[in-house]
């Protein structure tokens, strides 16, 4: 069944998917709280009544879209590390370098992730997803810490947010595709990795 309204058309059953769309081409040019369930419909072609057949409010097309964006970051990310191989290290800079490149080409789904003030326990889809992506920095984390000399060795977890913290920085204020993103006089790449090396070395015991 497919039928025609507001000059747009589309199928049964893509109307969630083409909400969300809206919602993220809205969130790109205004914000993630700068626009309303109406104009998400009216962008998307549809009645100001049709998001509801699928939203209760917008609460839950903003969850919806963040769960999306956490499934592709994870995804990302989990590309990146490809299970520490063929060298932990290397894999670590590839995974930072992934990090920024998500917050770089995809925007919207970044500020809908970390900027809308969404509960990751809102829905348990998007809790899911969200602990999907924080488990691979938790792994790589664990992966580097065996490396260390065993009397040495910080929590796996701890290090796990050091970085996150460390590459959420570096994403959030200077990796961006948006006005958001601070000018740097070099790349965030870079930055990122002179970062990671500070940190590396201050783990990595001295010799006597």
């Amino acid at each position: 069944m497919s039928w025609k309204q507001g000059g747009r058309g589309y199928h049964h059953g893509n109307l969630r998917e083409a909400l969300m769309r809206a919602a993220l081409d809205l969130i790109a040019e205004k914000g993630p709280s700068g626009f309303t369930v109406a104009e998400a419909a009216r962008s998307a072609g549809v009645s100001p009544a049709a998001p509801y057949r699928h939203f209760r409010d917008r609460d839950e097309l903003m969850i919806d879209v963040a769960q999306q964006g956490f499934e592709l970051f994870a995804e990302t990310l989990e590309t990146a590390w490809n299970r520490g191989k063929p060298d932990v290290r290397a894999a670590f800079e590839r995974l930072g370098r992934a990090y920024l490149g998500f917050a770089r080409s995809e925007p919207a789904y970044f500020a809908t992730m970390f900027e809308a003030g969404l509960s990751h326990g809102a829905s348990p889809g998007l809790r899911e997803a969200a602990d999907r992506a924080y488990g691979v920095l938790r792994e790589a984390s664990e992966a580097l810490v065996a490396e260390l000399p065993a009397t040495r060795r910080p929590p796996a977890s701890m290090v796990s947010y050091h970085i996150w913290a460390m590459s959420h920085g570096i994403a959030s204020l200077f990796a961006r595709n948006d006005e958001g993103r601070r000018k740097l006089p070099m790349a965030p790449e870079e930055l990122l990795e002179a970062g990671m090396l500070i940190y590396l070395d201050g783990l990595t015991p001295k010799a006597d």
